[in-house]
């Protein structure tokens, strides 16, 4: 039997970069499988980490391994127990793996399963022209553009973190401009909410990124007087809703400075450092709510987010700033970590 080959991106080893286009054996489809041919793909923060080696890529990824996890592709063939797809059926995926055995999984909780794995990081991921991925986790696309369903798997961290407050007809402030962000105060405008202030703090590319999304308000902690500006402009009182996207300490704390009495903060950055407060004066006083996100409900905020992509009212076109062709992703890579970008997709031919 002949092997077929594929070009596929591959972390080699640890370190910085390390990253090598390979020609590899296209994977083989399990019986609980979809093999997916490619159409376009796109860079995440989390491929960032994997490229730069920082310490959470270095306790985690075990090279060599094709990474990436967002997609857009058609399906190619399946396996013997997967009969709700079919060749040709165009799709993304949820890139977390649940054991659907679990008491989380079992609660409707899939997205914190007790054993969870992802595929481009604890598996072979979808930088290549094919990959064999759970066909349980794959979603039927629509006819739009291929760029807007490569980037639904951050698209629904928004999304996620967005509907976990309370927006429509509210004002909100989401801290932190990088494409989560970016995608959050798009979906806030999207649903109806009263104002929405993008609050970044050095990068002017993406505060500026900010206000093409749809911030009525587009701010610098570092050089503007957010918490005068915010209370000006929300009759004195703060936002509803504030959403924390930067992993910075800081961030929750000016999030809870902005809301008003009995407002929610949803947290979906991921923290390095600890977050040291008065309990007392910033969240029992103030009747705060605080929510935790992490990743999207499986697979309700999929369902939400499709029937968002396609109503036409969310604008993702400021957000999607590179597009290049797959060969060029050392190129698309250097555009993510500079800072200056929102997502790069990158095309198969």
């Amino acid at each position: 039997m002949v092997v077929k080959k594929m070009k596929a991106i591959v972390k080699t080893k640890p370190g910085l970069g390390n990253t090598e286009m390979q020609t590899v054996d296209v994977p083989k489809v399990g019986p609980n499988d979809a093999l997916i041919k490619m159409e376009a793909v796109s860079i995440c923060g989390t491929d960032v980490h994997i490229y730069e080696w920082d310490d959470w890529a270095a306790n985690r990824i075990k090279p060599p391994l094709i990474y990436g996890h967002e997609f857009c592709g058609f399906i190619e063939e399946v396996g013997a127990n997967v009969h709700w797809l079919k060749k040709g059926d165009r799709v993304s995926g949820e890139c977390h793996i649940h054991c659907g055995q679990c008491f989380q999984c079992r609660t409707g909780n899939a997205h914190i399963c007790e054993k969870m794995k992802i595929f481009g990081v604890d598996s072979p991921g979808i930088f290549a022209e094919y990959a064999s991925l759970p066909a349980a986790n794959m979603l039927i696309n629509g006819d739009m553009p291929a760029k807007y369903y490569s980037i639904q798997d951050p698209l629904g961290n928004a999304v996620h973190t967005v509907f976990a407050t309370d927006v429509p007809g509210n004002f909100v402030a989401v801290l932190g401009l990088g494409p989560i962000g970016l995608m959050s105060v798009a979906v806030c405008k999207a649903i109806g909410a009263a104002k929405v202030f993008g609050i970044g703090r050095k990068n002017k590319y993406r505060i500026d990124l900010g206000k093409k999304c749809g911030a009525d308000f587009a701010l610098s902690s570092l050089t503007d007087d957010v918490v005068k500006i915010v209370k000006e402009n929300t009759e004195g009182r703060g936002v509803d809703a504030s959403l924390e996207m930067t992993g910075n300490p800081n961030a929750i704390t000016m999030g809870i400075d902005l809301m008003r009495p009995g407002g929610t903060i949803a947290l979906l950055g991921v923290f390095a450092q600890d977050w040291t407060v008065n309990v007392s004066e910033k969240i029992i006083f103030k009747y705060a709510t605080i929510k935790g996100i992490n990743g999207r409900l499986m697979f309700d905020t999929w369902y939400r987010m499709r029937g968002l992509v396609e109503s036409g009212n969310l604008n993702l076109d400021p957000i999607i700033t590179h597009e290049m062709d797959f060969d060029a992703f050392e190129e698309g890579m250097e555009a993510m970590r500079s800072g200056n970008s929102g997502k790069v997709v990158l095309y198969m031919e």
